[in-house]
This record gives C-alpha cells, structure tokens and sequence, in this order.
C-alpha cells in the first residue's frame, strides 16, 4: 500500500515537473510581446510626453503586467535613489533580482542591457534608433519563442508524465 502511494506521488511530481516546463514554453512568447509593446510605450513617453526617464519607467511599470512590470518598477526605484544610478546600473540591478521569475532567455536579457546602455545617455534620436532595434531583435526572438513553444509545450507535459512513469517502474 505504501509503494502505490509513493508511486502515485512519483507519477503526480513528473506530471506536474512536466507541465511547468511546458508553462514556460508557453509564457515566454507572451512575456517577449509585452517586452515588445514595453518598449513601444517608451517610445512614446521618450519621444511625444518628454518624460524624464526614471518617471517613464515607473509608469510602464505600473501599466505591465508581472514579472515584467516588477522588473522596469525596480529599475525606475533605483534610477531614483540618492546615489542617481544610471539606466544601464539600474537595469543590471532589476535584472539580477527579478530576471529568474520570467520565462525569457538569454538573449532578450541581452537585448535589454544592450538598450540600458543608450538610455540616458544619448539623445533622443538616438534613443529611438536603439529602441527600434530592439523591438526589431526581441520580434525575431519571438518567432525563434513561437516555434520552440510549438515544439516543446506539449513534449514537456507528456515527457513529465512518461519520466514520473519510468521512475515509478525503476523503483517497484
């Protein structure tokens, strides 16, 4: 009796390990869109509304859903501390705390230090190019997301149950 419920344990963990990493395939082309209409939105607080940088950030912020809305929070907070750390400082620090609650990947990390390092710094101009290119590189990163979720999402969930499976085999 002891075994069966030990195997049914076994078997619900794979399950459940499986369908996490097929959530994960799923959420990461969604966080990837809304990175993208993020920076869209910055475009235009940059280019129309002449929002100071730290202020634009915390209102995007407040306007993302999470984890990302987290993550440009934390960044607006320590763009606005005392110290007056720079984009790029402020970006590198959300990053480090919230970037392992999203489903991205490295390379829209990338994508966002890259951009962090012409915020603040450049004109405005310059600021729409560097933008613009990353909206460019985070769509193509979408499609890369997209056919990898199309792949892998439903891999996952039945590899998760066919692995709790072989364990509860190996072990009885």
């Amino acid at each position: 009796m002891l075994k069966l419920i030990g195997a049914v344990m076994v078997l619900i963990s794979g399950t459940f390990v499986g369908m996490y990493q097929a959530n994960l395939f799923a959420s990461r082309p969604k966080q990837i869109r809304e990175l993208v209409l993020i920076f869209q939105r910055l475009l235009t607080e940059i280019n129309y509304s002449y929002t100071p940088l730290a202020d634009a950030l915390q209102k995007i912020g407040s306007q993302a859903s999470e984890p990302l809305g987290r993550l440009f929070m934390a960044a607006a907070k320590h763009m606005n501390s005392p110290q007056g750390h720079s984009a790029n400082e402020s970006f590198h620090y959300a990053i480090d705390k919230y970037w392992s609650q999203t489903a991205m990947k490295q390379p829209e990390k990338e994508v966002i230090l890259q951009l962090s390092l012409s915020l603040g710094t450049s004109d405005r101009e310059e600021q729409n190019k560097h933008i613009t290119l990353a909206i460019q590189q985070l769509n193509h990163e979408e499609i890369t997301a997209r056919e990898d979720q199309l792949k892998y999402e439903k891999m996952s969930r039945s590899l998760g149950l066919l692995v709790g499976a072989l364990i509860v085999i190996l072990i009885l």
